[in-house]
């Protein structure tokens, strides 16, 4: 961090120089513990529970002037415990989770170029995934109208991968020079983004195109269209989201979708939202076709659960998830408590190894999330989630469903402003 302190002290000075100039530097402390006991998957007997604290550590460099901003974002990952006391050098842990620079055209149209987070309404495919310690992040150049006389935002999105296993010359030519061997990553990316804001309703449109990179040095592009609406009716708020997948991915042709609704209504007490979730799984997965939809750069926590069985860690194989919920939160003395109800059912049929037919019903889960804001903007959450697993969920991850299964943490996160200049 020593080495971040020349940057800080002439990023102020240049900023003291130019008076239209504002620049921030602001931090960010995030300590999370947990208590894993059948935490993103079933445990049994001969598994023992496991107990840590993970810990994101940042510094945000923030500039914004007339015609252009920038943000750098400094992060640090670790365990309590994984380095020595006592220490000269370490692995890697600090890196750059943000690098960009936003130029403004005019004040409707701009472009955005970097690494960055790209995240849109509820987050379902596209989010931040800020609740992971490290977030995600795409290396991207965008384009952006954000039209506040017509309530209405264009974005196109591109980008294009490549990674440094290849010696510079490489790159210039060469066999392979172009292969990317980054695991999980797409090769190649683009996308549209249009949002539009009515009075009481909402919508946005994405299309968007990911290229990944073959064995044999081809590229399958796989394409997600989705539609998000929002409407509000008096005291009851209507929301639903819809995606449907094709192309190709791994040599296979892609035809999936995801379809869900919910139902948000304002109590004298508290609010209820009842809502239902499809996400399309594969009944043969032996076949030409993927039929399982996959919430490929989401923030998948937010959804189905905070235990993290679905999308999140394992991807669910082809199974998909049909997910029924009720979530409220009403204040408790200074705070909120947060509750949610899921009971989870295969979005596909599904055969046992003796050739039968399992249910549906995977299991149900309860979430209770308590949260409340300190003095000085300090915020400290803690949390209890519980799952209920039938016997299709036995047969689909194996464990024990007898056994219990619970996940329980706590995290305090402190976010001072350390400079801010006057613009």
């Amino acid at each position: 961090m020593k080495k971040l302190l020349p940057l800080i002290v002439l990023l102020i000075c240049l900023v003291g120089n130019e008076a239209m100039a504002q620049f921030t530097v602001s931090a960010e402390v995030r300590p999370r513990s947990e208590f894993r006991n059948g935490f993103k998957t079933l445990t049994d007997d001969s598994k023992d529970p496991v107990f840590f604290t993970e810990q994101r550590s940042r510094l945000y460099l923030d500039y914004l002037s007339d015609d252009f901003k920038f943000k750098l974002a400094f992060q640090d990952i670790r365990m309590w415990g994984e380095s020595p006391q006592i220490y000269k050098r370490e692995s890697g842990n600090t890196f750059i989770s943000e690098a960009w620079g936003q130029y403004f055209i005019s004040p409707s149209f701009s472009v955005k170029a970097g690494r960055q987070i790209i995240s849109y309404d509820n987050e379902r495919f596209l989010g931040g995934l800020e609740w992971a310690q490290q977030g995600r992040r795409h290396d991207a150049l965008l384009f952006i109208y954000d039209s506040q006389e017509s309530k209405s935002q264009l974005h196109f999105g591109l980008a294009y991968n490549q990674d440094a296993d290849t010696s510079e010359p490489g790159f210039i030519q060469g066999d392979g020079a172009g292969f990317y061997s980054v695991g999980g990553n797409y090769k190649t990316m683009q996308y549209g983004w249009y949002h539009k804001d009515f009075e009481s309703t909402s919508f946005s449109i994405l299309a968007l195109n990911a290229g990944y990179q073959n064995a044999d040095s081809t590229v399958s592009n796989k394409q997600t269209f989705g539609f998000i609406p929002s409407t509000t009716l008096g005291s009851l708020k209507l929301a639903g989201d819809f995606y449907y997948q094709t192309g190709s991915f791994g040599g296979r042709d892609v035809n999936a979708f995801l379809a869900g609704i919910n139902a948000t209504i304002q109590t004298s007490v508290t609010p209820l939202t009842f809502g239902v979730e499809y996400i399309s799984g594969d009944d043969d997965p032996s076949n030409d076709q993927i039929k399982a939809f996959s919430p490929d750069f989401g923030t998948n926590h937010a959804f189905n659960g905070f235990m993290d069985y679905f999308y999140v860690g394992p991807a669910n194989g082809a199974v998909g998830v049909n997910d029924l919920y009720l979530k409220t939160s009403w204040k408790l003395g200074k705070g909120s408590l947060k509750a949610h109800a899921h009971h989870f059912l295969t979005g596909s049929t599904q055969i046992d190894e003796m050739g039968t037919e399992l249910s549906k019903s995977m299991g149900t889960e309860i979430d209770l999330v308590y949260g409340i804001n300190l003095k000085g903007g300090v915020t400290w959450n803690i949390g209890y989630s519980q799952m209920f697993a039938t016997d299709t969920m036995e047969s689909l991850r194996e464990g024990d469903k007898t056994h219990l299964q619970n996940w329980a943490w706590t995290m305090i996160t402190f976010k001072p402003t350390l400079f801010s200049s006057s613009k």
